[in-house]
């Protein structure tokens, strides 16, 4: 009998939440929103702050497909660009 076993259960990469930069918020309410929504201490969410400012995304989150799922819609509700996929694409 064969069984169906998650790919994600099986050690396959994990999936990302990416943040994108841009012409709206502000720097500060982005690592606010890094803070409350993820628990990062103040210099984390700073640093991740910077690179999606510098850099034009930074990679926030990682996890199985369901828990970055949830961490896109809820950088959505707080009005960030983010996206998701698969770790090293």
């Amino acid at each position: 009998m064969a069984t169906h076993v998650d790919a994600d259960a099986q050690g396959a990469e994990p999936w990302v939440t990416l943040v994108w930069n841009d012409p709206i918020n502000l720097m500060n309410y982005v690592a606010y929103v890094f803070e409350s929504y993820f628990g990062y201490s103040e210099r984390k969410a700073h640093r991740l702050m910077l690179q999606v400012h510098e850099d034009g995304n930074a990679v926030v989150s990682t996890g199985g497909r369901e828990k970055v799922e949830m961490d896109v819609r809820a950088m959505h509700s707080f009005g960030l660009w983010a996206t998701m996929q698969r770790s090293g694409d």
